[in-house]
């Protein structure tokens, strides 16, 4: 049944995807900075940990970081590994994230949670319409969907965030940041990530995405390799998400375009390959050299190996709603034992927050 879910909806956005293959050879031209790639597969196994451990639904389990993917990131590296700093929780608008420092990579870790498993498949459907309908503030004919840019900017994600990274380089000098997110979260981390190189400069934001979807044009996403130079978009296989919302070069005013630097990763034959792509952000030799039909829903569940869905499929405010319920009882029973102060921002539908 799971199967045959995902197959449908892919069969749905074939038939819109089918249009944008014709475009393929007459790509739109994106204005580029000096770029220095330094894309590291080590980095990216770190990475990919922190973004599917923020779909952990167990918020006491993630919040001492003893969660089951936690403990995955424990195992795998040494020395002090990971301290939890914030803790953030949206259950009215069903996001996740967290912030902590990484004291091997000596750096600020931002994750941010991407859409659960049972309503992927109508974000997927949805994304096929999504118009590019917002003007970035303060970057001329820059176009983003409202509906990515609300979700990290006008939610709670937003100031909860910019707050725990302003605490944590108080507390720890002025270290580096590193956003990542997968799926939608990658989506919101982008924006993070361009706020937060905005506000502390370039040279101290780094950004690492698995498996996201277009989010603005080809004036954006110029803007974006400009104050957020340090990016990677990692790509798997036949992922159908980063080919949404559809790119269509015959519309250069309307269409999505996403931004450098991809790294393409395509299984042959049992081995993972890594193609470091070129800095258009659309290069046709990468993920889009897929055939339309031949997109994979399954392979955007996986990343490098590391499970990248939701730990429970209920509904994502149910079960949000419930697991917050069980942390707050777990935080004025005092049972959870931790090291360090770490925030709590929770966000429920009463948008009372604690």
């Amino acid at each position: 049944m799971r199967f045959m879910e995902r197959w449908r909806c892919v069969s749905v956005v074939g038939l819109v995807l089918l249009l944008s293959t014709a475009s393929h050879g007459r790509d739109l031209s994106v204005k580029h900075c000096e770029q220095t790639l330094n894309y590291s597969h080590t980095l990216a196994m770190t990475l990919v940990e922190y973004a599917s451990a923020v779909y952990m639904t167990d918020l006491t389990a993630l919040y001492t970081w003893t969660c089951s993917r936690c403990n995955d990131l424990t195992q795998v590296r040494s020395l002090q590994g990971f301290e939890m700093r914030s803790l953030i929780v949206d259950v009215e608008n069903c996001l996740q994230a967290f912030v902590g420092i990484d004291h091997n990579l000596n750096a600020i870790i931002v994750a941010i949670r991407g859409t659960q498993e049972n309503s992927v498949q109508n974000w997927i459907k949805d994304l096929i319409w999504r118009q590019l309908d917002l003007s970035y503030p303060n970057m001329p004919n820059a176009k983003v969907h409202s509906g990515f840019f609300s979700s990290y900017n006008n939610t709670i994600l937003r100031l909860a965030i910019t707050s725990a990274v302003h605490k944590a380089r108080k507390s720890y000098g002025d270290i580096n940041v590193i956003v990542t997110g997968h799926s939608m979260g990658g989506a919101m981390a982008s924006f993070c990530a361009l706020d937060l190189a905005i506000n502390l400069g370039s040279d101290n934001v780094q950004l690492m995405t698995f498996g996201q979807p277009r989010v603005g044009n080809a004036v954006f996403a110029s803007y974006f390799a400009k104050y957020v130079p340090n990016t990677i978009r990692v790509t798997h296989g036949h992922d159908i998400v980063p080919h949404l919302p559809p790119y269509f070069s015959f519309l250069p005013h309307l269409t999505y375009h996403h931004f450098p630097r991809e790294v393409w990763l395509n299984d042959s034959d049992g081995n993972i390959t890594e193609r470091i792509c070129d800095d258009s952000g659309e290069d046709p030799n990468c993920c889009r050299c897929i055939s339309t039909w031949s997109l994979s829903i399954q392979d955007h569940f996986t990343y490098l190996g590391v499970d990248m869905e939701a730990d429970d499929w209920s509904t994502c405010r149910i079960i949000t709603a419930k697991n917050v319920k069980q942390f707050q009882k777990d935080l004025a029973s005092n049972i959870i034992i931790s090291k360090h102060s770490v925030d709590v921002t929770i966000v429920e539908p009463s948008s009372q927050t604690y």
